[in-house]
């Protein structure tokens, strides 16, 4: 006879689910009672860490997360990450621990009272079973949801006292049988929705095309470039780029568009198709109002996520599979000989020399530059230093799929986490997170499990000692004199060593290239560099 741990442990080796990501209570040892050599168990200081590291795991393996919290309060201090999770379409199953269900009525110390309402809507789905038979079957059922396009996390509450419980046959059969389902979700447009597009591509006297986070993430990477590459149309990033979607150095790339209505419109203008891939129509922060397109535009989106699809202000909408949908599109697009590529835009050119400096400090293009000299070609590369992005695209020029992370939730504290994440979920890969100082803070504690469990990822930290992208908003919504934007006397370097973390602080761009250099190639722990940096605000 077999107990539900037993039948848990089963259920998750069946899935692939073999790295715990934790931070335990009190309610949560039972289920981590005797915890078995081929599971990892990857610990944090704090549950938002928890769940970024979980985060970057997930994205960088291409696999489903798994994440066990600390009842409400942990749930509480994840909720941000979690929120994270969503935007980024990270496939998670969060675990949390529940008093013992004799105490639940009574609401006895560490009771969760309303475990299921507590982390929507940030979760696609939230569970607590009736029965300790049922949790097996949960998770299993938790894990399909959670990897159901668009993907996303989802939370199941477990009572602590249900994992010594005894299944009979027939129960610890049935969790088997549900561990082993495989679900394939791969939704094609018909036959005629493709070649009603394909048209439209063909007759369009300038369409365009804007690429988004999922064509990464649903491999549509190769038949994307091949579609721009055969009709020849310029391409744009969507705003909020958490994931690069075309190749940087490719000569149709644009750029990215701004998160703005007015200015996104004025960049596509003369456009008369638009023709969005993997994206949402359109992620804007801050709101300036004006049309959505321009005038005499169309647009038509090509979406895994029929909310996304439902919630589009302006367009058309075809609710499928990418990478089925652009191939299809291909079979009935035709070339277009004789009519060259768009050409390639003009892209700023890096400066080099004393205006790289002020003050000790690097200009943000001039450090970027010099990260992107240090680090290998292969480089996962995360980022979280959001009123720098430009200079950093500039810089590194990605080029390859699955090669680039940054949250599209807007909230601080996955960069420093995720790294860590991501290098355990793509080991053969160097991990280079580029990261300001003030977004360093939100999830400081992921230096602790980099160098306890010595996981070599190169942190570069971009100080400025203030909120920089702040202090753009506050410029764009007239709020200037708002409080709070500065934060001096903060010493990484410090708090780095303090965690076990070696650290370093580079006085110019050929060290800063050294460091990194060093870094990446060294595969015995993390390594942190602090970089002074001027202050550089972005533009719409």
């Amino acid at each position: 006879m077999r107990t539900v741990r037993q039948s848990v442990l089963d259920v998750l080796r069946a899935r692939g689910m073999t790295t715990l990501f934790g931070n335990p209570g009190s309610t949560e040892l039972p289920m981590l009672k005797q915890f078995p050599d081929d599971f990892r168990y990857v610990l944090g200081l704090q549950e938002a860490v928890v769940v970024g590291m979980a985060d970057g795991f997930a994205l960088a393996s291409g696999t489903t997360a798994l994440v066990n919290l600390h009842t409400g309060p942990g749930t509480g201090n994840a909720m941000g990450a979690i929120l994270n999770a969503r935007a980024n379409r990270t496939p998670m199953v969060v675990t949390a621990g529940q008093q013992v269900r004799a105490m639940l009525t009574m609401e006895a110390l560490l009771t969760n009272p309303q475990s299921t309402l507590l982390p929507q809507p940030a979760v696609k789905w939230a569970y607590e079973p009736p029965r300790p038979a049922d949790i097996a079957p949960a998770l299993a059922r938790a894990a399909q949801i959670a990897e159901t396009p668009p993907r996303g996390p989802v939370f199941l509450s477990l009572p602590m006292d249900d994992f010594d419980v005894v299944l009979d046959e027939e129960e610890d059969r049935r969790a088997a049988r549900t561990a082993a389902r495989v679900v394939t979700h791969a939704a094609a447009p018909s036959a005629d929705v493709v070649r009603e597009l394909a048209g439209r591509l063909t007759a369009a006297r300038n369409a365009v095309l804007v690429v988004g986070n999922d064509v990464d993430a649903a491999g549509a990477w190769d038949p994307v470039v091949e579609l721009a590459e055969r009709t020849g149309l310029p391409v744009w990033s969507a705003p909020t780029e958490g994931r690069v979607a075309f190749p940087k150095t490719h000569p149709q790339y644009r750029g990215t568009l701004p998160p703005a209505i007015a200015p996104l419109a004025q960049r596509l203008a003369g456009h008369d198709l638009v023709l969005v891939i993997g994206a949402p129509v359109f992620c804007y922060y801050p709101y300036v109002p004006g049309d959505y397109l321009p005038e005499g535009a169309e647009l038509v989106q090509l979406t895994r996520d029929a909310d996304e699809a439902a919630r589009a202000p302006v367009g058309e909408a075809v609710v499928a599979d990418l990478a089925l949908t652009v191939r299809a599109l291909l079979t009935e697009v035709p070339g277009r000989p004789g009519t060259p590529a768009a050409p390639a835009a003009a892209r700023p050119a890096v400066q080099t020399g004393s205006a790289d400096e002020a003050d000790g400090a690097l200009t943000p293009l001039a450090a970027m530059t010099a990260i992107a000299k240090g680090a290998p070609e292969n480089t996962l590369w995360i980022n979280e230093s959001p009123s720098n992005l430009e200079q950093f695209h500039e810089a590194t020029r990605i080029s390859t799929p699955g090669s680039f992370l940054f949250t599209a939730g807007g909230g601080l504290g996955f960069g420093l986490a995720a790294a860590v994440g991501a290098q355990l979920g793509a080991p053969g890969r160097p991990v280079v997170c580029v990261i300001g100082d003030g977004s360093t803070h939100y999830a400081v504690q992921a230096l602790w499990t980099a160098a306890t469990y010595r996981i070599p990822v190169t942190f570069v930290v971009l100080s400025n000692q203030r909120y920089a992208i702040l202090q753009w908003f506050a410029e764009v919504e007239r709020a200037q004199g708002a409080p709070g934007l500065d934060i001096p006397g903060l010493d990484i370097t410090s708090i780095a060593t303090g965690y076990g973390v070696r650290s370093h602080r580079a006085s110019g761009a050929g060290e800063l290239t050294k460091l990194v250099r060093e870094s990446a190639l060294q595969q015995d722990g993390p390594v942190l560099i602090d970089v002074p940096i001027t202050t550089e605000l972005p533009t719409l």
